[in-house]
């Protein structure tokens, strides 16, 4: 059993935990990630680690509420305990100084992306950070990615908060300032448009971009074959060859339809459990 020792609620569907799993902080880089289940009968679901303390022992995690499994883990407080927290997985992000790279977050992808850009920016690296959400209401971390960055740019799609605008309008609004020969990484991270969004911009500039794929996921160690995905042309799994790959390689089409599968079947386990519980909380 895995305790939740401190609980931040960011907006009525995105929330932030941290853990008590002394084993997993040990180990953990920046771009891995861990599978949870919340009790015996429940779902396993991967969720990138958002921070690491490695002498308190403990894992950060942020999600947001979009299906049963994610809305009941939304209902815990603090001083509860999960069942299962296994990790960590997947292959972590590869850290050098590259010159300068930009990170870029879209939504709860701001999550992930905050420790990668602390690494890198540790390493020596120039990180311009670009970090946005639909509204003011989604967006969060702004003072951690300002700590981690050397420079910081905010937009929401409605602007309700700073600049009004997509990530990717900001992201080729940097590449034409400084010149795409002085960027020498783009690390996108958020929604799966999002980033492909990102990709069809660094693509026409011929900079290298680096993406972390949000595959259906079940075994998270290369067993199960369900987080398939084609990179380059090759079948890929994303929990043991990533989760983070070429983005100009990502065949985002068949990833957008393999992550539709079982989208019927979600909402009616959603609906069955708001339905039983009244308010979407609970087991």
């Amino acid at each position: 059993m895995f305790k939740i020792l401190d609980k931040q609620v960011f907006s009525p569907i995105i929330k932030q935990m941290v853990i008590e799993a002394p084993r997993v902080a040990r180990k953990c880089e920046p771009g891995q990630f861990v599978i949870l289940r919340i009790h015996e009968e429940g779902e396993r679901i991967p969720l990138t680690i958002a921070d690491f303390d490695r002498e308190k022992g403990t894992i950060t995690i942020v999600f947001q509420e979009v299906g049963k499994t994610t809305k009941q883990l939304g209902s815990l407080e603090a001083g509860d305990y999960i069942r299962d927290f296994v990790g960590p997985l997947g292959t972590p992000s590869h850290i050098e100084n590259f010159g300068t790279v930009i990170c870029v977050g879209g939504g709860v992808g701001i999550a992930p992306v905050f420790p990668i850009a602390r690494a890198l920016k540790e390493a020596g690296n120039h990180v311009i950070s670009i970090i946005g959400a639909r509204t003011g209401e989604l967006l969060f971390w702004e003072d951690r990615m300002r700590e981690v960055s050397t420079e910081l740019f905010v937009t929401t799609d409605d602007g309700s908060y700073v600049r009004k605008g997509f990530v990717t309008d900001v992201l080729k609004e940097v590449i034409e300032e400084r010149g795409k020969d002085n960027i020498n990484l783009v690390l996108a991270i958020g929604p799966q448009p999002m980033m492909r969004a990102c990709c069809n911009v660094t693509k026409d500039y011929g900079i290298k971009t680096i993406v972390s794929l949000n595959a259906l996921m079940v075994d998270g160690t290369g067993m199960c074959g369900c987080c398939r995905v084609t990179v380059g042309g090759q079948t890929r799994f994303v929990c043991v060859d990533g989760p983070e790959f070429d983005g100009h390689q990502v065949d985002f089409a068949e990833l957008a339809r393999r992550s539709a599968t079982f989208q019927a079947e979600e909402q009616r386990a959603l609906e069955r459990h708001t339905c039983q519980c009244g308010c979407g909380g609970g087991r």
